[in-house]
């Protein structure tokens, strides 16, 4: 059964149930397949020898009728590491996601007051923010926390202040500290700098020096888009202390944030995804008292929440020798999260910052500990990321809360092999795939277009069975206007859940509402296989562990958005331009159309 995003939300509408919020979702409608002509011969795209299948794939846009402001929310990372983004690749990688789009970009990362000399190893970093001298007496040193906000500042990104974790100096429990994962496992990262303070007071001084050295130091105008957040997932090992211990925690450091920072945006609790009991209890508890509860520190009723995070996740496998991802479970998390703040009366209108919104948890974790995680390196991370970011709008809407922000977990490690499996953007300073599904978010602006897709699934469907079955052959798309110049971007993806050799989509892409006859200029940017892929050039030149300056810099070209052949001049004739192409499975494909 076919469905799309527009007829959708217009249901939706007509019951009243999508009016309390303004963010305008992706659109789709209902279509029964249609007749079409073949692709001609020049359609580009498939992979050399990939089938294509018979019947094309019908996708409609109406260009005439922008439906409500795109606002991106796709448009923030993370990483437990903080002391690699001041690293040459680190620099390198943050001025690429300042330069995906106008829009800022934001960045959070643990670990910013952890104990330690500002080493760096999978699932740590540290700054040695706090100690103490022999009498008791707090010192503070931000020599490295400085370098992690430098690189951020001079970039161009915002930060997301994650509040945490407890120094050393001052954890109920210190010993053993510093984790040896992945010696440990997972489970074994939960150490010293997971506990309570042993001194609120002194906790709170810290906080509020640490925020007034940041605007001292940066400027009280450029912190006005900064995001604050306390803590990560105080629900599971992260939190060494109750609930109500970490309410306490979290009225503690909102209240010495704007001690500092009086307009401050402070949110929280980052918990894990609220598709268990726990977890929802945990999020339910937080709202409740941050309406409700005595504040630890102002003794008033209630705390500031500007937003509310949490964390939905997937759940790959490896099915029968592939990969088969688990969309279904992240987005049923998200869904659940959502309907928890949209059923609060105080907080359904709060913005939401899914603070770890990802394929599953660990990205940290890598192929030569999980033969999963070779998603990873090619596209199909990519066009997972297109799917569930699409996916993410739609639930936003159907569940009538505000989406903010959606934080993909994931930027770069130093000192580790090429293409080693682990979640991220780049390896030693090469583009990965998933880069460059983002560069095509970068892309979309303006307005909301209708869309409809004769093959496209229905996010209900997605809820009950993932994508194991049919594939999803859905786009979304928006529309620019700027003085004389227009532009619509038209974002179409192949997705299944399997990552199985597949026939690649015969595409007819129309696009009607534009001017009666005139010419527009047509280009079309691709990541697949062979496109915008640096980690099949890597396996084409023998996998090298030590890459020639040569081959460097031949993977870092690789690593770019690729664009298939030079831009068109196209006719469009009575309003309605066409284009046929192919789309392999686990592809997706920018089109940009522009005119005067």
């Amino acid at each position: 059964m076919t469905r799309t995003f527009a007829r959708f939300v217009w249901t939706l509408t007509a019951l009243g149930l999508a009016a309390a919020i303004a963010l305008a979702a992706p659109r789709g409608v209902d279509g029964a397949r249609q007749a079409a002509a073949p692709p001609t011969a020049s359609s580009a795209g498939s992979a050399p020898g990939t089938a294509v299948a018979a019947a094309p794939v019908i996708i409609e846009v109406d260009a005439a009728h922008p439906d409500g402001e795109y606002r991106p929310a796709w448009n923030f990372f993370g990483a437990d590491e903080p002391n690699y983004v001041y690293s040459p690749n680190g620099k390198k990688l943050l001025r690429e996601l300042a330069a995906l789009s106008p829009t800022p970009v934001h960045v959070r990362l643990h670990n910013l007051l952890t104990s330690g000399d500002g080493s760096a190893s999978l699932k740590w970093g540290s700054t040695n923010v706090y100690s103490e001298d022999a009498a008791g007496n707090p010192i503070y040193d931000w020599t490295i926390t400085d370098r992690i906000f430098d690189a951020m500042h001079d970039a161009g990104v915002e930060p997301l202040v994650e509040v945490g974790f407890m120094p050393e100096a001052l954890s109920t429990n210190p010993e053993p500290y510093r984790h040896t994962f992945p010696n440990t496992g997972v489970g074994g990262i939960f150490t010293g700098w997971a506990y309570p303070p042993k001194d609120y007071a002194k906790w709170a001084a810290l906080v509020t020096a640490w925020a007034t050295h940041l605007r001292d130091r940066y400027g009280a105008d450029a912190l006005r888009g900064w995001l604050w957040e306390v803590w990560n997932e105080p629900d599971i090992g992260y939190w060494h202390g109750t609930p109500d211990e970490y309410d306490r925690l979290y009225d503690v450091t909102s209240a010495a944030i704007r001690s500092a920072l009086p307009d401050a945006k402070i949110g929280g609790p980052d918990s894990t995804g609220p598709g268990g009991e726990r977890a929802s209890g945990f999020l339910k508890q937080f709202l409740d008292h941050c309406a409700h509860g005595t504040n630890s520190a102002t003794g008033g009723t209630g705390a500031p929440l500007d937003f509310i995070s949490f964390h939905p996740k997937g759940a790959p496998k490896m099915v029968d020798g592939h990969v088969e991802m688990g969309i279904r479970n992240q987005l049923a998390a998200m869904d659940r999260g959502m309907k928890i703040v949209a059923g609060s009366p105080e907080y359904h209108n709060t913005p939401i910052i899914l603070g770890e919104s990802d394929p599953e948890g660990c990205g940290a974790c890598s192929v030569a500990t999980n033969p999963t995680e070779t998603y990873r390196n090619g596209p199909l991370y990519g066009v997972y990321v297109a799917e569930a970011e699409a996916r993410t709008y739609e639930l936003a809407r159907k569940d009538g809360v505000n989406l903010e922000g959606s934080v993909t977990w994931a930027l770069e490690f130093e000192n580790q092999p090429y293409f080693a499996g682990y979640r991220d953007l780049a390896t030693n300073g090469v583009d990965k795939a998933v880069l460059n599904v983002f560069r095509m978010l970068g892309m979309l602006k303006g307005a909301w277009l209708p869309v409809t897709s004769s093959d496209g699934l229905h996010v209900e469907d997605i809820l009950a069975n993932s994508v194991t079955g049919t594939p999803d052959v859905n786009a979304i798309a928006t529309r620019a206007d700027k003085g004389t110049d227009r532009e619509v971007d038209v974002l179409v993806w192949n997705y299944h859940d399997d990552d199985v050799k597949a026939p690649a989509a015969s595409m007819q892409l129309h696009i009607d509402g534009l001017a009666q006859t005139q010419r527009v200029r047509v280009e079309q940017f691709r990541m697949d296989e062979i496109h915008s892929n640096a980690y099949r050039a890597w396996l084409d030149m023998g996998s090298p562990a030590t890459p020639t300056p040569e081959q460097q810099a031949t993977l870092e070209r690789a690593g770019a958005l690729a664009t298939m052949g030079n831009p068109q001049k196209m006719l469009v004739k009575s309003g309605k331009l066409t284009l046929p192409f192919t789309l392999p499975r686990q592809g997706v494909e920018l089109v940009r159309i522009t005119w005067r």
